[in-house]
């Protein structure tokens, strides 16, 4: 059947219905956000405060990202039963907890009680959010998906100036508190607005070749692509943790963490501005190359953000001492590493369909529960070698591996199992249906 003809099949889908949810969405992600970007903020007055070393304090991090990410699968089973406005609204109730736990933590094991209440909050708005945008538009994923994510990535960037001035000002118990109760707030409000599409609202790409058949969770983790998936995962969420979580720190030990950078029309320190500016790259970074995803298709996409990550933090460790090279170096690599959250969600729902799309990104997602392994080992191994130049290059070395991985074996990989299950589909359905195959 011709293009024309594919189109013309399509059911009615009303284009403001849809933006309306992808916005909802990005605004919950929005409230979601500082959990992780602005904690960076309040690592150093935690030290100062009670003199703990920074490594157990950074375990707080790790616990966040272990939890939110390894509960996604289950996550992804109650969206499917509940549906997605009881999950925000739930996960909403558990972000504002977490940030108030830690207003009234006084040991370790009180920040890393709220780093896991804030765990299970976060993840269950991210998955959710990102599994109705999988649903909403099949025929624009990389976008949809992006700016959904990207709310995520840049939720932090209008806040972190009045944090950062609210922790000077008042203390940092009382901004967790603050910002708690307000973040919990406006997602739980948003939630109520949230819902899933219908069938007949609903319609596929007739550019991105995508599979006809929905894979369970079981047939999607018996393929190879989704363990190539995984481990590619893996290799580039590990280097943007690192920098999530250790960006104050880095700068701090490269000198430049309260140089004042003049840039004729601001002055501020280096690190609030670069942490401003890393977190609009980061947000700008998953619709754009969701959007680039989209019409060059998703292997050729990661080849070139893997590849720019990689360079970018080798950059950052040459030349990060100097200030105004930090700004620009950190903002690189947060620009070629916020895409991921976009493209390996778009993949999967492009190689596995959406019926089950909760679970399946759920375990893929789990990759960035292993990164974040990595972020307290960073510090030990920085201390071991008495520079961050060796824990960059070692996660630089990650990312153009994982470049090298997009067009050597996930491409050919992919349009083998695209291939294999058109020709299911068409088997189990009894019906010879237009499909669009991977090139």
């Amino acid at each position: 059947m011709s293009p024309t003809a594919v189109a013309a099949s399509r059911p009615n889908v009303s284009e403001k219905t849809r933006w309306l949810q992808i916005g909802i969405g990005v605004i919950c992600m929005v409230a979601t956000a500082n959990i992780q970007y602005a904690w960076t903020l309040f690592v150093p007055e935690i030290q100062q405060t009670f003199g703990w070393e920074r490594a157990s304090i950074q375990v707080a991090f790790t616990i966040f990202v272990l939890v939110q990410t390894w509960l996604t699968p289950i996550e992804g089973y109650f969206i499917d039963k509940y549906g997605p406005r009881f999950m925000v609204a739930t996960g909403a109730v558990f972000i504002g907890a977490a940030w108030v736990v830690n207003s009234y933590a006084t040991s370790l094991m009180g920040f890393y009680v709220g780093a896991a209440v804030g765990g299970v909050g976060v993840g269950c708005i991210y998955a959710t959010c990102i599994n109705n945008a999988l649903k909403w538009f099949p025929d624009r994923r990389g976008l949809a998906v992006g700016l959904t994510a990207g709310g995520y990535g840049a939720g932090s960037a209008a806040t972190i100036l009045p944090i950062a001035a609210m922790i000077e000002s008042s203390g940092f118990q009382e901004t967790f508190f603050f910002f708690g109760l307000l973040q919990g707030g406006l997602a739980f409000l948003a939630a109520w607005f949230l819902r899933s599409p219908e069938k007949a609202e609903v319609k596929v790409s007739d550019k991105v070749f995508q599979t006809r058949k929905d894979y369970t969770l079981k047939e999607a983790m018996g393929t190879k692509l989704f363990w190539l998936m995984f481990l590619m995962f893996i290799c580039v969420v590990t280097g943007g943790m690192m920098a999530v979580a250790q960006l104050g720190v880095i700068a701090q030990d490269l000198g430049v963490k309260n140089f004042s950078v003049n840039l004729y029309f601001v002055t501020m320190a280096a690190l609030p501005l670069a942490l401003m500016l890393d977190r609009i790259m980061n947000g700008v970074s998953r619709p754009l190359f969701g959007w680039i995803s989209d019409n060059i298709g998703r292997e050729k996409t990661m080849l070139i953000a893997f590849t720019l990550e990689g360079l970018g933090i080798i950059a950052l460790g040459y030349f990060g001492h100097n200030p105004y090279a930090f700004l620009i170096l950190s903002g690189v690599v947060f620009l070629a590493w916020g895409e991921v959250y976009s493209l390996f969600s778009a993949l999967a729902g492009d190689a596995f369909g959406t019926k089950h799309i909760g679970k399946i990104y759920g375990v893929l997602y789990c990759a960035k529960g292993i990164g974040a392994l990595f972020v307290p080992v960073g510090n030990l191994l920085m201390e071991a070698t008495g520079t961050w130049a060796t824990v960059l290059y070692t996660v630089a070395a990650m990312d153009l591996f994982a470049a090298f991985l997009a067009i050597v074996a996930l491409r050919p990989i992919l349009a083998a199992h695209v291939k294999r299950s058109t020709i299911q589909a068409k088997d189990d359905e009894g019906a010879d249906r237009p499909v669009l195959a991977t090139a």
